[in-house]
């Protein structure tokens, strides 16, 4: 497998994490989703001397790439392969204390989109993978030629909010077996066609199925679910968390989290007494998300779906 390609890495919104985390010296960090460190390397140097950062993906390229761009830091950081969901436990390991800042900058990376082999765009023709680790059992082509019709319109309708998912899982079925990037494109691009669905657009009819089909190799909404109450769970108070999401499906979930730990008492509107026992964790630091400035998009046109929103831990009531 082709390695990544370092130029290629333009880590989204920066000035505005390394604003929104306010990094100093002597604080703990982590990066659940390093990539090739950008991020990183920015908390690090505002942390200077002695700010320590761990970097955890579960991508062996993107590490690999990192540890060459981090190397300059020496022992403040700490890399290892690892999903963000096992942030609590790696963090134990190292006996550090509740950190002051916790970075997740989801989706698909710059460089595994421009790494043809690793099948997340239809750009190029490849095998149909999308794994973020290759180690999974699961590929896009496994969903693709194993999962009965009814399925996979469920995936494309709910990972990739795609209004024709019937006719597109309809057309995957009776074109199987797929096995390249291609070949699926084609039969998205046959499909919305011939379903009297096709309209002129701006973007691929395929990007909707190729967005949810990796969402549901790598189960990235379940993971995230999972994994925001951790992330706040190993922050000290005054700690922050940052996210930046690329689709409003992460972002939905991102926002829902950050509101309803922002409150006390979660019951229903019209019940009398609290029989919840929730108690406020966060403050939103943007109750907004923030997005890149135009600059930032000319420069980068992929961020321009990016959304980063902040909030931080304070101390509970009880």
């Amino acid at each position: 497998m082709a390695g990544f390609r370092a130029q290629s890495h333009q880590p989204v919104l920066y000035h505005e994490i390394i604003h929104a985390l306010q990094p100093r010296r002597g604080g703990f960090y982590v990066d659940g989703t390093l990539g090739a460190g950008g991020h990183a390397a920015g908390v690090l140097e505002a942390s200077s001397p002695d700010g320590r950062l761990l970097g955890m993906d579960i991508d062996p390229e993107a590490l690999s790439l990192a540890r060459a761009n981090l190397g300059k830091f020496g022992e403040r950081a700490v890399i290892v392969r690892a999903s963000y969901l096992e942030l609590q436990s790696h963090v134990g390991m190292l006996g550090w204390p509740a950190l002051d800042g916790v970075l997740l900058d989801l989706g698909v990376s710059s460089m595994q989109l421009d790494t043809p082999e690793r099948g997340f765009s239809f750009l190029s023709d490849a095998p149909l993978d999308m794994r973020f680790d290759p180690l999974s059992p699961i590929t896009a082509a496994d969903l693709v030629n194993d999962l009965p019709e009814s399925e996979l319109a469920k995936i494309l309708l709910i990972y990739g909010e795609e209004r024709r998912n019937r006719f597109i899982a309809r057309a995957i079925v009776k074109a199987r077996p797929l096995h390249t990037t291609r070949q699926l494109a084609d039969v998205v691009l046959r499909a919305t066609r011939t379903g009297g669905t096709h309209r002129r657009e701006r973007v691929h009819p395929a990007t909707q199925t190729f967005q949810a089909l990796r969402i549901a190799v790598n189960h990235e909404l379940e993971v995230l679910e999972a994994a925001l109450p951790r992330a706040v769970a190993a922050l000290t108070v005054g700690g922050r968390l940052a996210v930046i999401s690329f689709h409003s499906l992460e972002d939905r979930i991102v926002k829902q989290f950050m509101r309803l730990e922002s409150r006390d008492c979660v019951c229903p509107p019209r019940q009398p007494v609290c029989t919840c026992g929730h108690r406020v964790t966060l403050i939103e630091v943007t109750r907004h998300p923030i997005r890149p400035k135009d600059d930032e998009i000319s420069r980068n046109p992929r961020s321009r779906s990016a959304r980063l929103r902040v909030a931080e831990k304070i101390e509970s009531k009880d």
